[in-house]
């Protein structure tokens, strides 16, 4: 648990993005197939639009070892009680085991619970079997079902 006990977690800047698209590139999460730096910058400064869209960088010294973006969303249903979203979650190859998933999941549940949300949802691939049971061991539990819809695929 070396990593995570000199781990800072932080909002990204528009200088984290290449480092954040290295971590996407990586085999187990866009197998290399990634925006460019300017593409990604430009998507990274339309999230400012966004009322609590934030994008987060876990790092040991200067260097990204882990990334998670973060949506707080208001509702009208559940009596205006906001509620939480994180997506793309991701560790270096050489850091995942060692607490930085961990810590960035706590720190998501943190900033959740602190923003008055009732509930911090995410969703993974059923195939990754590993990862399903990183987030029950972190009390995240199976509920529902997800549905998508490839909109590259579906015809209206």
């Amino acid at each position: 648990m070396a990593d995570a006990d000199s781990l800072t977690i932080r909002p990204a800047g528009e200088s984290d993005v290449p480092a954040v698209l290295s971590l996407y590139a990586q085999p187990a999460f866009d197998r290399g197939d990634v925006l460019t730096p300017a593409e990604a910058t430009a998507i990274f400064q339309r999230f400012r639009a966004y009322p609590d869209y934030t994008l987060y960088v876990a790092e040991q010294g200067d260097i990204a070892v882990g990334s998670f973006a973060l949506l707080v969303m208001d509702n009208i249903g559940h009596r205006g009680t906001p509620s939480a979203i994180v997506e793309d979650v991701v560790v270096a190859p050489g850091h995942q085991g060692r607490g930085v998933g961990a810590s960035m999941m706590r720190f998501a549940l943190a900033r959740a619970r602190e923003k008055g949300c009732y509930k911090l949802a995410l969703s993974s691939n059923a195939r990754r079997e590993a990862a399903h049971a990183f987030y029950e061991g972190l009390g995240f539990e199976r509920h529902g079902y997800s549905f998508r819809v490839d909109l590259s695929e579906h015809a209206e």
